[in-house]
């Protein structure tokens, strides 16, 4: 940042009781007000480049022994601004820069310190610094603009609109180009390194909301950068100013508590920044991440956004749900930041499964098909997180599970693992919400080593076993038939004991009808065969863990030696 030095006098200001003086010989014949703060100053400096004063001391007597008293509550800047001013005419001293230009700028247009009232005044230095150094430096500008911003907001254009204008002029330079010092602190990243095409984007995030707004927009207007360059730009801006509920936990719920006026206004400071963020994302595909959208729905939810913003994050986050992890679907309730608004997440999924709706091409429908697929692992390793809620109800957990068609999972593993960590999460639940929840799971689709898992888990119902085995057969079989031998597990082995004492212990008059209904139908029909199977799979099944198959061979390769023999 660059810096100009006004003044050659050593600083004599003092504060004595409250009072701010300079070090003279001279009596003060002027007492200025600056809201708290009084000053007892001179009357020769200070006139001599001070319009205003000048005006306002026109009717006084010379010749009164008495200071003037002038009220100036309402400068620009305050204090620090009419200070600094009041320095230079006393030809102390004073160090300008970005940081403190405008409050200066400001106060001495105020106080009317123009060439009118004298050559080589205070304002014509100033805007001479301003255009010549702060607005050709990027630091410099940016740092300007959000101090005029916070003094006098748009009233002051004379500032605001051409620190703008060089703002974005270097946003659009070409990265190769840029030789002025930036702020960027990525990972990985070195001074040595040549400039990233988002290097402007972490100095930008310290503007205010609306100036940040009307930078983005100007930038985006000109049609020189990519979407996902200002998706960047605002995904920054969100990290800095927007608190992830997620992150919070419960402290901010703690701090809400204690101090419910300070936390009701940060809420609506939050809730226009957010609200201010989604309006400026590109409506071009991939300009933001799907989690970037998940991330802002978190935020929408908790600081209690408009009904249109929320419609529109959950419509373009399940647009992009494919780019999400679980994690992602985890948005807190506002009452209750450990507690997790399904309703939302189900509402981003519905909107996902809408776009398959729609006619589309060859190759698109190939990838929503593989983006159908990452969802369906996306949301059963979610559910098994909601599983772990004691409080869900499992008519709830139902639902959601339904909430995907079959189509939708290729395989049931991450099913299964959500609701077993339900199954344990809930040991009260009685046998009939058991089976309801596990006649969710196709028995056909899972994987060998699940399958095994699934059967030797004391949590399944009596029923979901039977099924398990009977897959567990006709793979075996299968195997068989084609002369590949596949010995069955330990686990099938090992269920079969259990399997009998349990038929006795739990169902010892249970009907045929009754044993259809508990048994999951994902394509076709076994639970009618279940009951008829149980006792001719478990003498399969445990003739087969007795039989070596090497023996089998052996008598396999006797008998046609025999045949042979007799044939000769």
């Amino acid at each position: 940042m660059k810096y100009m030095k006004l003044g050659t006098k050593p600083d004599t200001f003092y504060t004595e009781e409250a009072v701010r003086s300079v070090v003279s010989d001279v009596p003060a014949d002027l007492i200025i007000h600056v809201n708290n703060t009084k000053y007892q100053l001179h009357k020769f400096p200070l006139l001599l480049k001070c319009g205003l004063l000048q005006r306002l001391c026109s009717d006084t007597d010379d010749g009164d022994e008495d200071p003037v008293p002038v009220a100036l509550h309402d400068i620009p800047g305050g204090e620090e601004a009419f200070e600094l001013c009041a320095k230079f005419c006393y030809g102390i001293s004073v160090s300008i820069g970005a940081a403190n230009l405008v409050p200066a700028m400001l106060a001495a247009r105020f106080l009317r310190m123009t060439e009118a009232v004298a050559k080589g005044n205070l304002v014509a230095k100033l805007e001479a610094f301003f255009d010549s150094c702060v607005l050709q430096g990027w630091k410099d500008s940016v740092a300007a603009l959000q101090a005029a911003w916070r003094i006098s907001g748009w009233s002051e254009s004379r500032i605001v609109q051409p620190c703008i204008d060089s703002i974005v002029e270097k946003i659009l330079t070409p990265p190769a180009k840029v030789t002025w010092s930036y702020t960027y602190t990525r990972p990985g990243y070195t001074r040595k390194s040549a400039p990233a095409k988002d290097w402007w984007t972490e100095d930008i995030s310290e503007l205010d909301v609306e100036v940040f707004r009307s930078v983005i927009s100007t930038v985006r207007a000109s049609l020189q950068l990519p979407p996902p360059l200002i998706g960047e730009a605002l995904h920054v801006y969100t990290c800095k100013h927007l608190v992830d509920p997620l992150r919070a936990g419960a402290g901010a719920g703690a701090v809400a508590n204690g101090q419910a006026a300070q936390a009701e206004e940060a809420l609506a400071r939050q809730r226009r920044v957010l609200e201010s963020i989604v309006t400026m994302i590109p409506a071009e595909p991939g300009s933001v991440t799907g989690r970037f959208l998940l991330r802002l729905l978190r935020v929408a939810n908790y600081v209690g956004a408009s009904s249109s913003t929320r419609a529109q994050l959950v419509r373009q986050a399940g647009s992009q749900l494919h780019e999400a992890g679980a994690a992602d679907l985890l948005i807190p309730l506002p009452s209750d930041p450990q507690a997790y608004d399904v309703g939302a997440a189900e509402a981003v999924l519905q909107h996902f499964l809408a776009q398959f709706q729609r006619p589309a091409p060859p190759d698109e429908r190939r990838r929503m098909s593989a983006a159908m697929g990452k969802v369906a692992r996306t949301f059963d390793e979610y559910l098994r997180t909601i599983a772990l809620d004691r409080d869900f109800p499992v008519a709830k957990f139902v639902d959601l599970v339904e909430c995907l068609p079959d189509i939708a999972r290729s395989d049931h593993d991450g099913l299964y693992y959500a609701i077993d960590a339900y199954l344990k999460e809930h040991p009260e639940l009685s046998k009939a919400d058991k089976k309801r929840l596990c006649r969710l799971i196709d028995c056909r689709k899972l994987s060998p080593d699940v399958r095994a898992q699934a059967i030797s888990n004391d949590q399944m119902p009596l029923r979901t076993i039977v099924q398990l085995l009977f897959v567990e057969q006709e793979r075996t079989m299968g195997a068989a038939s084609h002369g590949t031998a596949v010995a069955p597990d330990r686990a099938s082995a090992d269920a079969i004991s259990r399997l009998t004492a349990r038929t006795n212990e739990d169902e010892p008059a249970s009907s045929s009808a009754d044993h259809k209904s508990d048994v999951h139908r994902p394509r076709r029909d076994h639970a009618r065969v279940a009951d008829g199977a149980t006792t001719a799979m478990t003498r399969s099944l445990s003739a087969s863990t007795k039989t070596p198959l090497a023996g089998r061979k052996e008598r396999t390769t006797e008998e046609r030696s025999s045949r042979m023999r007799n044939k000769e």
